[in-house]
């Protein structure tokens, strides 16, 4: 018996290696009877092997089996199926390439969320292509940049094509070059064929030209609903995505505490931010999830005030919105503290009529109702509090509530939340919810300095809470319940900042 050689996956170029990696026989199992001679498998991600403290055995991504992007793609092409089942299907997932900011100098790559949750494939210009007319019948192709010496010298190696099946898990792997005739051959090879591609997403010029070429010169039908079909299925998540997510959330939740106890009167927006995003990236995370909202004072009544620049005074309020990535699932906290460690009469009967909503429309997501659903409790029962508080100046007619608290609450009070922050952006939030949904419980209470119905001690007070909630079988998570929002718990940590 001869044994198989052990793979060795390599994260750093060694320019010294440059001819053997050119070697056609590089991703061949080296076999002796004397020695057994490890042969590098290239790849142009961590792998078990280059990373093991990120990537554990048998895990193509961190925290990700393989098998789990093979079930994957199974179920995509089973739901496209369901449209058209006397067809040939092909579908095409590009990924997302290097941006950059000026000359030479990139942006931080992200993937194509899409392509990354049926691939596992994290390097640019590249492409997943589907084939089949049936759940067991059907290949996997996953196509990656040719090899590129000058490149690789610039940016690191990147996956071979004869390695993509073995490191993947797809049935082949070629070079984005070879594309267009390989879309070419099979719609020329099968009748009655659907050609499934993102037309609202075109995150690659190269792939996007291709498939429409492709498309019109052979007079097939090209469905840009395949966005629709990925979505449904991101909307529910695996035990592992769910324990991703749950990190996610530990670790921003760890940094908000961080961010309470360092802020003090004096200080700037800007250091929050960057206590923030100091404390995720050291907790795990890759890096923050999206621009921080840091507002202190009436910044707070911008809804996406992300200036961060602004001193914080003695007696502010801070609203905070912040989230991390970690390992491609992203997590999305609001917190709102007296920039003093202590709220003053007026700030705490607004912030705790928020919370009390806020408790309440969680509570209710065990009921599983839709994103909407939440939304008109929201405003029905924000209206209530905020009139009980006596927040208004005189007593309003119980029909004026809902319209008043739409006014100072002009935001949804929900999202889907996964990979991506927004997540699964084609799906309505009409849908009930179901056991795999993360959602947000978010609503807030954003009073401008000239409001004429509110009390003047209220003005200019801008308030949100945000939770991240996960559906279960039996109940729900509150998955960022680590992090305080409790009026006496975020005093009694701000009362152990540094002095």
């Amino acid at each position: 018996m001869y044994p198989h050689a052990r793979l060795l996956c390599l994260s750093n170029y060694a320019g010294k290696l440059t001819d053997f990696w050119s070697n056609s026989s590089r991703c061949i199992h080296q076999m002796s009877m004397k020695n057994i001679v490890k042969t590098p498998l290239i790849c142009g991600q961590p792998t078990d092997e280059s990373h093991p403290h990120l990537v554990m055995k048998g895990e193509l991504v961190p925290g990700i089996q393989k098998e789990e992007f093979t079930i994957r793609r199974r179920k995509l092409m089973e739901s496209v199926l369901s449209t058209r089942k006397d067809f040939y299907h092909v579908i095409v997932i590009p990924s997302a390439i290097r941006q950059y900011m000026s000359d030479h100098i990139p942006y931080p790559f992200r993937q194509n969320t899409d392509f990354l949750y049926f691939s596992g494939c994290l390097e640019t210009d590249s492409a997943l292509v589907l084939c089949g007319n049936s759940v067991d019948n059907f290949t996997s192709t996953l196509f990656v940049k040719p090899y590129d010496l000058q490149s690789e010298l610039w940016n690191g190696p990147s996956t071979r094509a004869e390695c993509a099946s073995l490191i993947f898990g797809v049935d082949d792997g070629k070079t984005l070059p070879q594309l267009s005739e390989f879309i070419m051959s099979e719609l020329k090879g099968h009748k009655n064929c659907v050609l499934w591609y993102n037309q609202k997403q075109k995150v690659q010029s190269v792939v996007d030209k291709t498939i429409n070429n492709a498309a019109a010169e052979n007079s097939i039908y090209l469905d840009d609903s395949l966005v629709d079909h990925c979505h449904k299925l991101r909307l529910y998540k695996s035990l592992a995505e769910q324990r991703l997510m749950r990190q996610s959330c530990k670790i921003a939740s760890k940094a908000f505490i961080e961010a309470m106890m360092s802020t003090k009167p004096g200080s700037t927006e800007h250091e929050l931010y960057a206590r923030l995003d100091f404390e995720c990236r050291m907790g795990g995370a890759e890096y923050l999830a999206y621009p921080p909202v840091v507002a202190a004072g009436n910044n707070a009544n911008t809804l996406h005030y992300t200036d961060n620049k602004q001193k914080i005074k003695d007696g502010d309020l801070i609203l905070v919105d912040a989230g991390c990535e970690y390992h491609g699932y992203s997590s999305d906290i609001s917190r709102t503290w007296p920039a003093n460690g202590w709220f003053s009469d007026a700030q705490k009967t607004l912030y705790e009529a928020t919370l009390c909503v806020q408790k309440e429309l969680i509570d209710m997501c065990q009921a599983r109702p839709s994103l909407d659903t939440l939304y008109e409790a929201m405003c029905f029962k924000l209206g209530k509090a905020l009139a009980a508080a006596h927040v208004f100046k005189k007593n309003v007619d119980p029909s004026e509530l809902n319209m008043l608290a739409r006014a100072l609450c002009p935001h949804h009070v929900s999202h889907y939340l996964g990979m991506d922050v927004h997540d699964n952006g084609t799906i309505k939030k009409s849908i009930k919810t179901e056991p795999g949904f993360i959602i947000t419980v978010e609503p807030g209470v954003y009073v401008s300095k000239n409001n004429i119905r509110v009390h003047k001690e209220f003005l200019g007070l801008g308030i949100r809470i945000e939770d991240d909630v996960l559906i279960t079988e039996n109940s729900i998570e509150v998955l960022s319940e680590d992090c305080p929002k409790e009026v006496v718990d975020i005093e009694k940590i701000m009362s152990r900042q540094p002095k």
